[in-house]
């Protein structure tokens, strides 16, 4: 089916991105927080990762089975139903009585924070195929801002009221956002053409048949395991002496990142003019370099600043080029690719989140940069190993 572009106006790219930042924010209140939940609900801080984790697989589980129907239904009345039902979970997080309701209800939070890919999936549907790259990277650094907010907020709000009332502001903001969408989202409709189960099933087989995706997905699983053992367990030492930083100084550093937003727009510019291959090495290179000065924050916090900073502006510019090779894949089944390739995404984060603080618990802060380190100079030698086998610029499946 073929469809008369129109430019992809720049008021819906805004409403786009700040949607999926108020979204994934969901997902990294608790980074900031994990020392004070876990005293909560007792909880060991060698396990303190398992709070991410849970989040994590919930998010792995909403990309298998709710971000395809981006191809199947009206995205609008998805979107919107999501929200109103992301209200709720985090409703029952701020009033969660003991660990494993917590644990559940933070897994259907992460199931339902998938509308952020449901989102850019569209995104990259509305814009034309020349800027492409520009409308993806701009919804992507919405994300960014939002993840990096979350610090900053669930911080400053747990200092002022406690850990509890990060989730009853989000569930209030999550069901306003819900409203204005119902009232201002285009509704476009794919024309239904298969079951859900024969949806579920064909993204694997699309990941299956497409090389490229899967060469991408693992890239996703790499540089997000990266991100996580450094951010995951990283309020555990400034938290402790000889720092004895407060939740909203420690979500203050995720502002740090904000250069994350620039690799986005970055990576965006690069892959329309038909460079996300070079986009990819700088990004890769720039996160392996970042665990120098993330390796010295024994003599000073600003060199932690400085690898946030770094890491976040490489993982994004990598995240972008990902998705910009992958969604020329195939026009009819972007919401499909989305949950295909962000499975990797989640695998990595979950991945890093529980390793790190193990790490921490058995080796301090050096063996986290360690094993970090090591999980980025693998992404850059598989790129390496398979940048000949990603093209860069990509004939839709079924012309190729």
């Amino acid at each position: 089916m073929t469809r008369d572009r129109t430019p992809f106006p720049r008021h819906l790219a805004v409403l786009f991105s700040v949607t999926c930042g108020l979204a994934v924010a969901n997902v990294y209140y608790a980074q900031p927080l994990l020392d004070e939940i876990a005293n909560a609900f007792a909880i060991s801080h060698a396990l303190a990762g398992a709070i991410i984790t849970f989040t994590q697989v919930g998010y792995a589980l909403g990309l298998l089975l709710v971000v395809p129907l981006g191809d199947l239904l009206d995205r609008r009345r998805l979107v919107v139903g999501q929200l109103i039902l992301t209200s709720l979970a985090l409703t029952a997080v701020a009033f969660a009585s003991g660990a494993w309701m917590l644990l559940a209800a933070m897994a259907i939070v992460g199931a339902l924070a998938v509308v952020a890919q449901v989102l850019v999936a569209y995104a990259a549907i509305l814009a034309e195929p020349s800027q492409r790259g520009r409308a993806v990277g701009t919804v992507t650094s919405g994300i960014v801002i939002g993840i990096l907010l979350a610090r900053v907020v669930s911080g400053t709000l747990s200092d002022l009221w406690g850990w509890r009332s990060v989730y009853i502001v989000s569930a209030t903001a999550t069901l306003v956002m819900a409203a204005l969408l119902l009232r201002v989202l285009p509704a476009a409709p794919p024309a239904p053409q298969m079951s859900y189960m024969r949806l579920i099933g064909s993204v694997f087989t699309i990941f299956s048949e497409e090389r490229l995706l899967r060469i991408r997905a693992i890239h996703a699983l790499l540089i997000f395991a990266a991100i996580a053992t450094l951010l995951t367990p990283v309020v555990l030492p400034l938290t402790a002496p000889p720092f004895y930083l407060s939740h909203t100084q420690v979500g203050l550093l995720g502002l740090a990142g904000a250069a994350g937003a620039l690799g986005a727009n970055f990576a965006g510019a690069m892959g329309d003019r038909g460079h996300a291959q070079r986009a990819t090495a700088v990004g890769l290179t720039v996160m392996l370099a970042s665990w120098i000065p993330i390796s010295l924050l024994s003599q000073s916090v600003w060199l932690l600043v400085i690898g946030v900073v770094t890491m976040d502006f490489g993982l994004q510019t990598v995240h972008v080029a990902n998705q910009i090779l992958i969604y020329r894949l195939r026009p009819e089944a972007q919401s499909r690719l989305a949950g295909a390739y962000m499975l990797f995404y989640s695998f990595g984060i979950g991945a890093g989140s529980i390793v790190s603080t193990l790490v921490y618990a058995w080796a301090g802060w050096g063996g986290v940069c360690a094993i970090g380190a090591a999980i980025s100079a693998t992404a850059l030698a598989f790129w390496g190993l398979t940048r000949y086998s990603a093209p860069q610029t990509i004939t839709p499946h079924g012309s190729r």
